[in-house]
């Protein structure tokens, strides 16, 4: 296939278009203009999603499209204004999107738009599946919003499928990346009271997933991407320190947390989700890491 693939220089973008590759598919880049980061290959087309710019040209020949594209939660201060900047950059882009698809005489077969377990909410130990409803909170509006969003393609008959990702694992970048120095160095612990469930996926399968999706027919809509068996706080902390061989004797309580950083640490350290992938391994697919140690041991290149 010729796969169109936003954010595609960005932490699991960047995964996917190896593995497009590798699997035979030719991927064709949307970028923003003056996009920073790595250089860009020749094969890319450009859009704007802030101003409400894309040609409909720029979809010719496309048999696919895959948005992963959007400002990183965890970079920056949850302000009021840069919250209205991560909804908005997910919102709104996946709107450009699937309207210029819509309105196309052949679209793209599929149409893959990212989302997150943050769906659900902060849910305890509630076994989270695709059919649980839509929890509370920031993240959770901002879901809804994002998969709302692709309804115009939905309706064109074009399959729509949103990957709801757990925390992406990989030595590189996102969460694990940030936390490895202070266990490195014997100062990781678990966060608050550490019973929080965690819904991971190690960034390998995360991109396989996402071609699973593409060459699956049946799989349209909310698709959990999350390892099949999530874990508490304390179980992850504990199985990273053993991995690394280190102690993890220093939790971080959850009070000085909420006080510094208010509604951020209790959307991203403190809620609690233990989603699990139903339809995707109803789908048959198969996960390469499907336990944390494994998949810690493979991402951090530590023998088991």
């Amino acid at each position: 296939m010729r796969v169109l693939v936003s954010g595609s220089t960005g932490f699991l973008g960047s995964a996917l278009v190896r593995a497009l590759g590798v699997a035979g598919h030719q991927v064709v880049r949307l970028v923003r203009p003056n996009t920073t980061g790595p250089p860009v290959p020749a094969d890319t087309r450009s859009w704007d999603p802030a101003r409400g710019v894309l040609d409909p040209a720029t979809l010719d020949g496309v048999d696919a499209v895959v948005h992963l594209a959007g400002e990183n939660i965890a970079s920056g201060w949850w302000t009021a204004a840069r919250k209205a900047r991560i909804r908005a950059s997910r919102v709104d882009s996946t709107a450009l999107l699937a309207e210029t698809l819509a309105r196309l005489p052949t679209p793209p077969t599929v149409f893959v738009v990212a989302s997150a377990v943050g769906y659900y909410g902060s849910r305890g130990a509630e076994t989270l599946t695709e059919a649980s409803g839509p929890g509370r909170g920031f993240l959770a509006e901002v879901c809804r919003a994002w998969e709302a969003a692709a309804a115009p393609a939905a309706r064109q008959s074009i399959r729509v499928v949103h990957p709801r990702f757990g925390i992406v694992l990989g030595a590189s970048g996102g969460p694990l990346a940030r936390m490895l120095v202070p266990f490195r160095l014997g100062l990781g612990g678990r966060i608050g009271s550490g019973a929080q469930w965690t819904s991971w996926v190690a960034r390998e399968d995360a991109a396989a997933a996402v071609l699973h999706a593409l060459a699956t027919e049946r799989l349209a809509g909310p698709v959990n991407v999350v390892a099949p068996e999530p874990v508490t706080n304390r179980e992850f902390t504990a199985t990273l320190a053993r991995v690394l061989g280190r102690p993890a004797l220093l939790p971080v309580p959850a009070s000085p947390l909420r006080l510094l950083l208010g509604e951020m640490a209790e959307e991203l350290l403190l809620t609690s989700q233990r989603a699990v992938p139903e339809r995707l391994t109803g789908s048959g697919f198969r996960f390469r890491y499907p336990t944390l140690e494994v998949a810690l041991r493979a991402v951090l290149g530590r023998a088991g």
